[in-house]
């Protein structure tokens, strides 16, 4: 049960869903800003941005925002769940582009402190062929689901368990996108 009475049956809003049914004056920014970093035209793909929150998520022990974002992620991505666990489980053998293992190395810097991000670590991504705007999403998604996953642990949230609890969301917010997938009251 979360901290607050977040006036909705959890088991039907779990995780970010209730506390942004709770106060649908903050959810809009917040759809608008997991809309843009997510699923905007980029020159990343939206199942790597995807990828890059999961893993932040992950480092940042929230089991929602792990859970939800790796579905998010696994339906966008051609090697689906499989690629998703071997980043998670272990960054450096998983069989990722050499691009996307270096931004996925900013962002957990940022997770741990934007202060860890280091001028090796931006020119190795840069090295790679990261755009000034790849490097600034990636920093960008990765300090927003620190924020995101400390607000959905802060109030103590549902977290639905396994995997299928998070297929119909991720169909949702692949089909709809954040604001629609995920409404306000």
């Amino acid at each position: 049960m979360a901290h607050i009475d977040l006036r909705v049956d959890e088991k039907q809003f779990p995780g970010i869903t209730g506390p942004m049914r709770f106060r649908p004056e903050t959810a809009k920014p917040l759809n608008d800003l997991a809309e843009v970093l997510l699923r905007a035209p980029n020159s990343l793909p939206s199942g790597e941005r995807e990828l890059i929150a999961a893993y932040v998520s992950g480092r940042n022990d929230c089991n929602f925002c792990c859970s939800s974002h790796s579905a998010f992620a696994a339906v966008q991505l051609e090697e689906g769940y499989a690629l998703v666990d071997q980043v998670r489980a272990d960054l450096d053998t998983a069989p990722v582009p050499a691009k996307l293992r270096a931004l996925l190395r900013i962002a957990g810097a940022v997770q741990i402190s934007g202060r860890e991000v280091t001028t090796e670590l931006i020119e190795a991504a840069r090295a790679e062929g990261a755009t000034d705007v790849e490097i600034h999403d990636t920093v960008l998604i990765a300090a927003a689901f620190c924020m995101f996953n400390r607000y959905v642990d802060g109030l103590g949230t549902f977290a639905p368990e396994g995997r299928d609890a998070y297929a119909e969301s991720a169909r949702r917010v692949v089909e709809l996108g954040y604001g629609q997938a995920i409404p306000a009251a």
